[in-house]
């Protein structure tokens, strides 16, 4: 205490929000004061200013060689794990689908995804992502990283040139039928209707259906967990067109949803009877992707563009 009080007399002049009697100290938390007690009675309450932490941060538009387009994320690396809701208030603030966390964990990386309202057990744009930010910008030397999730297993990126490739699980559809509620809130019937992992998966016959889809998201909101991704074959140089919508998840449309494929990819395999496939997410924003089925595994590839470099504080 001697050595404190030392120090509090030298900065004296420097000392901001200064309590000067007991009335005063008495009325703040003691977790935002610190009291000294000198030989005379007088109390000296000190405010404790609150630790800020610097962490850095990337916005990367995925699926995309073009600024502006394809699916922003936020990639947030860090040295150590911050606490639960203090990520999600910085995935709210930034206010994109996602933000990525990740953090040291033996030779790679534990990662984790958070959109402005949830914590999600996979996200593909946003593992693009962040396997740009090491393989470009943190470890450029390396051209593959590897990933592990909560939920979702471990993931592997690999860089070759400016494509990224990344190594998901497949989501086949599910012999159960799809809410009828859903396709009513899109507003167009589709021609099939699967579940696949939670999600809705409604089949058009056109891309200009899928297209043309503007869904009542309110009524999507009032159907606990409703996500569904519209898809159809393409009439172009890609073998098929979707669409994403989760409204319940913080994110009304997503421009490019890496984890959608996880269940298209096996879909359109099947029904187009080849493993390789090209396909594009006809959003506003708009992106490409390559995939390709692997047995019970994905690889969905794409490019990505850094649009933001920065640095924030909590």
């Amino acid at each position: 205490m001697r050595s404190r009080r030392v120090l509090l007399q030298f900065d004296y002049g420097m000392l901001r929000d200064v309590a000067l009697n007991r009335s005063d100290v008495e009325r703040e938390s003691a977790k935002l004061f610190r009291q000294i007690k000198f030989d005379d009675g007088f109390i000296l309450a000190i405010k404790l200013r609150r630790s800020v932490m610097r962490i850095s941060l990337y916005q990367v538009d995925a699926f995309t060689s073009r600024l502006f387009s394809g699916n922003p994320a936020a990639v947030c690396p860090l040295e150590e794990w911050l606490p639960d809701r203090t990520m999600q208030a910085v995935a709210a603030e930034n206010n994109l689908a996602e933000t990525a966390f990740f953090a040291p964990q033996a030779d790679g990386y534990l990662l984790r995804w958070f959109t402005p309202t949830v914590e999600v057990e996979l996200c593909g744009h946003a593992t693009l992502a962040s396997g740009y930010v090491v393989t470009n910008i943190l470890a450029p030397e390396r051209r593959a990283v590897r990933f592990e999730t909560l939920k979702a297993g471990p993931l592997n990126v690999t860089r070759d040139g400016d494509l990224l490739a990344m190594d998901f699980p497949a989501w086949p559809t599910e012999p159960q039928a799809a809410d009828p509620r859903v396709f009513a809130a899109l507003g167009r019937t589709p021609a099939k209707g699967f579940v696949a992992r939670g999600r809705t998966l409604a089949v058009y016959e056109r891309a200009a259906d899928v297209a043309a889809l503007r869904p009542d998201l309110a009524a999507l909101r009032r159907i606990p967990d409703a996500s569904v991704i519209a898809t159809a074959p393409a009439d172009d140089s890609v073998d098929f067109v979707s669409r994403y919508f989760a409204p319940n998840h913080g994110v009304d449309e997503d421009p490019v949803t890496g984890s959608a494929h996880c269940v298209l990819t096996p879909y359109w395999a099947a029904r187009l009877g080849k493993t390789r496939l090209s396909a594009r997410q006809i959003s506003p924003r708009g992106g490409e992707l390559m995939c390709t089925l692997r047995g019970d595994r994905v690889t969905i590839a794409g490019r990505a563009v850094l649009y933001l470099e920065g640095t924030i504080t909590v």
